[in-house]
C-alpha cells in the first residue's frame, strides 16, 4: 500500500515564497507607495513637500470625486443586474434539457470577454457613432431621423450607453462562473422538484438560488469589485466626457496624476477609491444577504 507523500515545510515554503512575493510586490508595495506618497505634495520630480493630511481634506470636498463615486456606483448596480442577473437566466436556459449545442452556447457566450476592453470600447464607439452607426442608421432606414443624435455627447445618456459594453463584455464570464455551481448540483434534485409541479421560476427561486448561493456570492462580489475601477472602456469611448457626466474615479485618478502631474492628490484619490471600494464590497455582500433571506434563500 503507497503512503500519502507528505512534504516538508521548507519545501512547501519554497514553493509558495515565489507567488507570496510576487504578490506582495504587486498590491501591498504600490498600496503602501500611494499610501506614502498621499501625504505630500509631489509633482513627480525629485521634489516634495509634506502637507500630512491636506490632500485628505481635499478630497472630502471634492465634488468632481463624489460626482465620479456616484457614477461607479450607478455602472455597479447596473453591471451586478446585467451582468449577473442576465447570466444567471441564460444558464438556466443553457442548462435546461430542451438546449441544444450547449457547448457551442458555452463557447460564444464566454467570447466577448477574451477581447481586449479598448477594442470593445473602440467597437461600441463605431456603433454610437452619430455618422457611422448603426443606431442612427437603423433609426434613419425605419424613418425616424429626428430621433438621430451624437448619443456620447448627451450628458443624460452618456452614463447608460458607456455601461452597455461592460454588461455586453461580461454576460459570458459570469456565465461560465455559474455554469460550473449548477453543474456541481445533482439532477436528481432538479427532476424530483419537476416531477413535484414546480415551474421554471420556482425552481430558480428556491432550488438553483440556495444551491448555488455562495457561488452567486463570488460573481457579486467579482463585479462590484470590477466595476468599481473601471478604466478602459470609459477612457476609450468619452474620457469622462462630456464634461464630467462619464467620469469614473480611475480615470479621474489617472487624469489628476498624470494629465495634471498632481502626483501627491492623485495618490490620494487611488488610496479612496481601495477604502471605498471595500466599503461598497462589505455594503453589497450584506445587502444581497439580507435580501436573500427575506426571501427565504439559505
Amino acid at each position: 500500500m503507497l503512503k500519502a507523500i507528505k512534504p516538508k515545510m521548507s519545501v512547501v515554503a519554497a514553493f509558495l515564497a515565489v507567488p507570496v512575493i510576487w504578490y506582495i510586490f504587486s498590491v501591498f508595495v504600490p498600496l503602501a507607495a500611494a499610501l506614502f506618497y498621499s501625504f505630500f505634495e509631489w509633482k513627480g520630480g525629485p521634489d516634495k513637500t509634506f502637507t500630512g493630511i491636506a490632500n485628505y481634506v481635499k478630497l472630502i470636498h471634492d465634488g468632481t470625486f463624489w460626482q465620479a463615486f456616484g457614477h461607479n456606483i450607478f455602472i455597479v448596480v447596473v453591471c451586478i443586474v446585467g451582468q449577473v442577473g442576465i447570466a444567471f437566466i441564460l444558464v438556466l436556459m443553457v442548462n435546461s434539457r430542451l438546449t441544444r449545442l450547449k457547448g457551442m452556447h458555452r463557447t460564444f457566450g464566454f467570447f466577448p470577454s477574451t477581447i481586449s476592453a479598448v477594442y470593445i470600447g473602440l467597437i461600441w464607439t463605431m456603433i454610437f457613432d452619430y455618422k457611422r452607426g448603426i443606431i442612427n442608421y437603423i433609426l434613419i432606414q425605419t424613418g425616424h431621423k429626428d430621433l438621430t443624435q451624437v448619443w456620447l455627447n448627451n450628458p443624460a445618456l452618456v452614463l447608460p450607453f458607456v455601461s452597455i459594453p461592460l454588461v455586453w463584455q461580461f454576460i459570458g464570464y459570469y456565465m461560465v462562473i455559474l455554469l460550473s455551481a449548477i453543474a456541481a448540483v445533482d439532477n436528481e434534485i432538479f427532476e424530483v422538484a419537476e416531477l413535484d409541479g414546480a415551474n421554471a421560476f420556482q425552481r430558480a427561486i428556491y432550488i438553483v438560488l440556495p444551491l448555488i448561493k455562495n457561488m452567486l456570492m463570488v460573481c457579486i462580489t467579482l463585479c462590484v469589485a470590477g466595476n468599481m475601477k473601471v478604466f478602459d472602456h470609459i477612457y476609450t469611448m468619452t474620457e469622462g466626457g462630456p464634461g464630467t457626466a462619464s467620469m469614473v474615479m480611475a480615470l479621474y485618478g489617472y487624469k489628476v496624476s498624470f494629465e495634471q502631474s498632481n502626483m501627491g492628490y492623485g495618490s490620494t484619490i487611488s488610496v479612496a477609491i481601495f477604502v471605498v471600494s471595500l466599503i461598497v464590497i462589505q455594503g453589497s455582500r450584506k445587502l444581497v444577504e439580507f435580501s436573500m433571506r427575506n426571501k427565504g434563500v439559505e
